[in-house]
Formats: structure tokens, sequence, C-alpha cells
């Protein structure tokens, strides 16, 4: 069993890890950990079933450019945290795909441009293992991780534009150290397709009609196999391991990681 999406008139794939299968028979504990899209268009009044969540912290895991174009709409008495996952590879002059979405099926000439022949997957494989690699990446995963074992974060919500690239290494980390088996990560890790190519519908319909290449806005909007794969090879490769990953990667200690477990295990 994988996370529940929960229903939303106002955020897009909106999805509750509790739920999710771990260990032992044991599942994760429902109403702290929660994934979805960009917030801009949050509206507590005419959403009741977010309003019911009680959120009590927003990470942000956008480009400071993705933030400003499309800024969170915050819950009252919310905290809002922001952990540039790819600050670094923006800083050194690269814009991934993950953070242009928009802008690239808007122009299906500068999608082909740079996107065409399978270069599209390509990127988004090294993107992944950027998560892993990058300072950046780094410090927003240990945010997350610090945060969740934090009862005084209370209902945590974390966040990227679609709720997919960035979003989804974030819940494969959180579900791998509760105990969730390979199975059960890549099956949350899929779980969202089906939200996130219908949130982008009008877009990859837009693109399509205007000649953009249907291979292209597949890759673009939704999440294959090979993507995660290629971040838990990074892991692997330079640390053997997701707790050591954790520990050492990330810098986040043994007694964070089992409060983390205490507080999200049911």
């Amino acid at each position: 069993m994988t996370a529940t999406a929960t229903p939303s008139t106002t955020v897009a794939n909106l999805r509750d890890l509790g739920g999710t299968a771990l260990a032992g028979g044991r599942a994760v504990r429902p109403g702290l950990a929660l994934r979805s899209g960009q917030l801009d268009r949050l509206d507590l009044e005419a959403d009741p079933a977010v309003a019911a969540l009680g959120l009590r912290t927003i990470i942000d895991f956008r480009t400071a450019a993705e933030r400003a174009a499309h800024p969170d709409r915050v819950p009252a008495g919310a905290r809002m945290l922001v952990g540039d996952v790819l600050a670094d590879r923006v800083h050194s002059g690269e814009m991934p795909a993950a953070a242009q979405l928009k802008d690239l099926l808007s122009d299906p000439a500068v999608a082909e441009q740079h996107l065409g022949g399978g270069r599209a997957q390509a990127l988004f494989a090294r993107t992944y293992r950027s998560f892993v690699s990058s300072g950046s990446g780094r410090a927003a995963y240990r945010m997350l991780l610090t945060e969740l074992a934090a009862a005084e974060s209370g209902p945590l919500l974390f966040h990227c534009t679609a709720g997919k690239d960035r979003t989804g290494w974030a819940a494969t980390v959180v579900l791998s150290l509760l105990g969730a088996d390979e199975d059960t990560l890549m099956a949350e890790y899929l779980a969202v397709n089906p939200a996130v190519r219908q949130a982008f519908a009008p877009m990859i319909e837009g693109f399509i009609a205007s000649g953009g290449d249907p291979e292209i806005a597949l890759a673009l909007i939704g999440v294959v196999p090979e993507y995660l794969l290629a971040a838990l090879d990074e892991v692997d490769t330079a640390y053997g391991s997701m707790e050591k990953y954790v520990r050492e990667g990330l810098g986040v200690p043994d007694d964070t990681v089992a409060a983390l477990r205490t507080r999200l295990i049911a």
C-alpha cells in the first residue's frame, strides 16, 4: 500500500504518506507527512479538506525563480521553510528541466532543441543524481528529515512545482528510512503520474497542438522508474546504503533518525 491521495480543489497532487505499508506489518502514521505540488492556488476557505489537515510547517523545494513566479499561499500560523534543492545547479549556470516545466512546454522549438532525441530522459537522470550529490540538495533533504523528526513541526507538507521530482526523491528517502520495501518505494514514486498529467493537461495539449513532440511532453511531465533508479544508484555508488547517505551525506545523526521513526511509524 502506498500513500493516499487527499482530495483537494486548490492543491495539485496532494498525498498523505500516512498509511504507506512498512516492514513488519506496520505503516506510516497519517496526517504528519504530506507531499504536493506548489501551493500558489491554496484557498482554505474553498478547500475544507486541506484546512482540516492543520498544516504547521511547509517546506518549499523550488528555486527562487519558481517561488517568485508562483508564490505559495501559506496557511495562517504555519511556518514556511525554503530548501532550494537545485540552487547549486542554477548558480552554476544550468537551469534543470525540472525547474522550468512550464517554460519548456510553452515553446515546442526550444523543447526540441534542448530535450529532443532522448536528451530529456538523460537530463532528468542527471538532475536526480544531483539531488543526492549537490550541496544544496543535501541541505534541503537534511532540513526535511530534521523537521519531520521534531514533534513541534506538527503536520508537515513538502513540495516542489509539480510534486514529482524533488518531492518524489524526498518521499523516497523518508519512506526508505521508515522501512518501506523497494516495490513500495517505486509504487509511491510512480503513483503521482495521473494527478500530475491531469494538472498539466492543458499545457500538454497546447504543446502537442503547436507541434511539440509528445515524447518530450511525457518525459517532462511524467515520472519513470529510470529517474528514481538514477538517484538510488548515486546513493549506492557514493555511500553504499540509504542509511549511510542520510548519516554521512545529509549529516543527519542517528538520534534524529530514531526520533523520525518513533514519530512517523504507527
